[in-house]
């Protein structure tokens, strides 16, 4: 193990936890922003942002169904992954796969994404999916360089552009 993967240690917790809560709003208003400014030139509106991470807090991954991972580096919270079950029980979602920008480059991510298959792999899955957005290069980089391969979309949600999948062998 590289120094730079000791400080780290990822952990589930509870979604309304803090450091969660803290996590999920630094998530949600990057990947908001981007859109926002990748398509209408503006950040996101205070407003939507409040309803949004209101309503997106628990997002599926409260157990028994699901499970949120917190990284920390160093002790201090730093990124989050969630797994959540899907209608096909051998298969889970991977979402809300994070890193604060200060903490990237230090090797949390594929930390966190190995963590998130062994908690899809606890809660019976045999094969991890995932979407994401074009405009997220790097997390799509992470995905295909961690083993996961761009499929036909498995959902209709509204910015999901790419989808991937892992078999949990």
């Amino acid at each position: 193990m590289t120094s730079s993967t000791t400080a780290w240690t990822v952990a589930p917790e509870p979604v309304d936890s803090p450091d969660a809560l803290a996590l999920w709003r630094a998530y949600y208003t990057e990947v908001s922003d981007r859109w926002y400014l990748l398509h209408e030139d503006r950040r996101t509106d205070p407003d939507e942002l409040e309803r949004e991470i209101a309503a997106g807090a628990e997002g599926g991954l409260t157990p028994p169904d699901g499970r949120l991972l917190v990284a920390r580096y160093g002790g201090t919270p730093a990124g989050t992954a969630g797994v959540r079950r899907t209608a096909d029980p051998a298969v889970a979602e991977l979402t809300r796969v994070f890193l604060l920008p200060d903490q990237r480059g230090k090797g949390g991510a594929a930390l966190l994404v190995a963590a998130a298959e062994d908690a899809a792999r606890a809660l019976g899955a045999s094969r991890l999916v995932l979407d994401t957005r074009g405009d997220l290069v790097e997390a799509r980089t992470l995905y295909a360089r961690l083993g996961y391969e761009e499929t036909a979309p498995h959902n209709d949600e509204p910015y999901a552009e790419h989808w991937f999948a892992k078999n949990l062998g």
